[in-house]
């Protein structure tokens, strides 16, 4: 049985090994855990391409001694352009198209997030150093992995036609990259080494900046310099919920890390007599999951559109009246409209007692698919999420921030321990989150043991349109059953199925050892110093 594995210097997890590598190279060089997380985030973007792009946003939690967590938001807002009556004169005024350049709509913020948590925690390093990983990789190669090619095939169709992704992602004729052969991204290499040049800001008020607006113009994209220029990534307070076990955090609008404290709050209450992985512990998580959605998909966006206060969810009576809600025996009828998304989730932990919960995502499966050939990036099609209709809560309006599925998790646990913990997927990554969390939280069991037992996943991901119970057929056939019983619509799917996405976590121990788990699923390790 696979055990977590454990180091008292500093440790890194991801869902691609090279990654999870390159933090674990910074920490030992003396960089601090935001340090060896950007390093991993810029490789993670040259290796693992179908699931992020620095052409995408990303949302940090950062932990360190002595303060109170903190969040940075790195999320980027609809263009000025970008109207409905933009798309209506587009021909499209129904919906926003899901790729191609108009969907490109949004600025990409990840890479003003990384410079914002380097100011916030400081480091010891130069940027030439947290990039010289990405930039090699980027320059001479790195392998294909079988998980890009899967998705590759299955939405090649869509993705071959934009403007840059056959170039970049297909061989000549348009046939699929071998696993393990080269991919290099010579333009991409040169965009990372100007920024360790000429410093982070040069993606939004500098050169890059320039050669990314007019570029997004020349396809059709609505983004514009003076968006670019006006974007910078915010320090904000997490959410928390108070919890039997201690205290969780996790990001506030327009992430979805409400749902993910919802989750294990409404859980919570419900869980007396349940056992790890029983029918009471898998139902109690997915009926939680419903509660939560229902809050999720009426309220949440751009916190400055939303009427409602998001703490106002989290307190101890809407929990309990959320939980009062639940049928311990029945399932709830379903569904709800369900969210798409492909993501990466990374955590670091340094010596000093510094913690990082990171997420990088660009929405989609490659995103827009457009690759800006002039700078090598991908861009993100997160504001294809927003609606054309002028009632919704999420609807378009210049200069806001789309709904976000992204949402690092980090919890403060009552006897000292300090946990940072993850998933990709869209509607997955609350329910995989809870997974994990309750596994090793509530029920005690091995980190490594809580990634990789069978998960479940309500709703549509990972490019399924069924709506149904997905779990994993490596779970108790005699818990599939009773789920069944119970009203749930059950699919089995086959174990380590990428539908259920790639988790990871670390926790520190009061004695600083650290503990580290990653994924079977993914291309992932835990490296550690």
């Amino acid at each position: 049985m696979l055990r977590a594995l454990s180091s008292p210097r500093g440790m890194a997890t991801a869902p691609h090994h090279l990654a999870a590598q390159a933090g674990a190279g910074v920490l030992r060089d003396g960089g601090n855990a935001v340090e060896a997380m950007v390093a991993a985030a810029a490789v993670i973007a040259v290796v693992y391409p179908h699931m992020n792009s620095i052409g995408g946003d990303g949302f940090w939690l950062i932990s360190q001694p002595g303060k109170a967590p903190r969040g940075v938001e790195a999320c980027g807002r609809a263009a000025g352009l970008a109207t409905r009556e933009w798309y209506r004169n587009a021909g499209h005024p129904e919906a926003i198209p899901s790729r191609g350049p108009l969907a490109a709509n949004t600025v990409a913020g990840a890479v003003s997030g990384w410079q914002a948590a380097l100011e916030h925690a400081g480091g010891k390093l130069p940027l030439s150093r947290l990039l010289q990983d990405a930039i090699w990789y980027a320059r001479n190669g790195a392998p294909v992995t079988q998980s890009q090619i899967d998705y590759t095939q299955k939405f090649r169709e869509e993705l071959a036609p934009q403007p840059g992704f056959a170039q970049a992602f297909l061989r000549d004729g348009g046939a699929l990259p071998e696993v393990r052969s080269v991919q290099r991204f010579p333009a991409l290499a040169a965009t990372l080494e100007q920024l360790a040049r000429r410093g982070l800001s040069d993606f939004y008020r500098g050169e890059i900046a320039h050669a990314l607006a007019a570029e997004l113009e020349r396809l059709g994209s609505p983004v514009r310099l003076q968006d670019l220029q006006r974007h910078h990534a915010s320090l904000v307070t997490p959410l928390e919920v108070k919890l039997s076990v201690g205290t969780g955090y996790n990001m506030p609008p327009p992430t979805q890390g409400l749902a993910s404290l919802m989750i294990l709050g409404i859980f919570d209450r419900i869980r007396e007599g349940a056992t790890v992985d029983s029918f009471a512990h898998v139902h109690g998580l997915v009926e939680s999951t419903k509660q939560a959605f229902l809050v999720r998909n009426r309220h949440v966006g751009d916190p400055e559109a939303m009427t409602v206060d998001p703490a106002d969810f989290l307190t101890p009576a809407a929990l309990d009246e959320r939980a009062r809600a639940i049928d311990p025996a029945r399932a709830r009828p379903w569904p709800e409209p369900a969210i798409k998304g492909d993501t990466v989730w990374m955590g670091a932990m340094d010596g000093e007692g510094c913690s990082v919960s990171y997420i990088q995502s660009v929405y989609w499966e490659f995103g827009s698919g457009v690759v800006l050939q002039d700078t090598g990036i991908n861009w993100q099609n997160r504001g294809s999420s927003f609606s054309l209709d002028p009632a919704s809560h999420l609807a378009l309006e210049p200069g806001r921030k789309p709904f976000h599925t992204l949402n690092p998790a980090l919890a403060r646990l009552s006897d000292g321990r300090e946990m940072v913990y993850g998933n990709m997927g869209g509607d997955g990554q609350p329910q995989s989150q809870a997974a994990v969390f309750s596994r090793y939280a509530m029920f005690g069991q091995d980190l490594q043991q809580a990634v990789t037992a069978p998960r479940w996943l309500l709703g549509r991901t990972w490019g399924q349109m069924s709506v149904s119970l997905k779990v994993e057929d490596r779970l108790d056939p005699g818990v599939v059953d009773a789920l069944k019983k119970a009203g749930h619509d059950v699919e089995l799917i086959p174990g380590f199925s990428d539908f259920v996405g790639h988790a990871g976590a670390l926790v520190r121990h009061p004695n600083g050892m650290i503990s580290g788990a990653s994924d079977p699923r993914s291309d992932g390790l835990v490296a550690a110093l």
